[in-house]
């Protein structure tokens, strides 16, 4: 899963810097050949861009460093935490919820895609199966019941009981 975050990143990094060293030069120069800077809008326009791609790249190398420093084994396997799937009882609304907490690039909460830093994921960050996490929202406080776990340890370990059960019966 990180790497996928990664490679997104690595294309929008590979895409600025191609955008900061060969097309905003090239408006730069451009809007320069119109004359007057003091008033000139697309001089100014392709600074501000400048400006913009520089400090997006700057923010993009530091999430790709934060990025690698994420070790599986940091990752408990009987709490909630990074990649975790968990099933919830919603005592406020009485419902139960799926979320799955990721980064925060990938957070999607109409999917379900929970951020680690957002209130929710971080109220669920660490608890087990029976805890009940209290989330303070700007409607109000949820108790959020853990129902269910299943940590990223659990899905590789299926996954690779799944490709090797999918072996076993190619193999027959």
């Amino acid at each position: 899963m990180p790497e996928l975050i990664k490679k997104q990143l690595l294309e929008e990094i590979k895409a600025l810097e191609y955008e900061l060293a060969h097309e905003l030069p090239a408006e730069i120069k451009k809007a320069r050949a119109l004359g007057d800077l003091s008033e000139n809008a697309e001089y100014h326009m392709a600074k501000q861009r400048q400006e913009f791609v520089n400090a997006r790249l700057g923010q993009l190398k530091k999430r790709m460093g934060e990025l690698s420093l994420v070790n599986l084994a940091n990752i408990p396997r009987d709490k909630a935490g990074f990649g975790s799937t968990v099933v919830v009882y919603d005592s406020t609304k009485d419902e139960e919820l799926v979320y799955r907490l990721v980064t925060s690039e990938e957070a999607d909460v109409t999917k379900g895609l929970i951020s680690t830093t957002s209130p929710i994921g971080r109220g669920i960050v660490g608890k087990k199966v029976g805890d009940v996490a209290v989330i303070h929202t700007p409607n109000g406080k949820r108790e959020l019941e853990i129902l269910k776990l299943t940590t990223i340890h659990d899905e590789a370990s299926n996954e690779g009981e799944a490709g090797e059960a999918a072996a076993a019966g190619a193999a027959q």
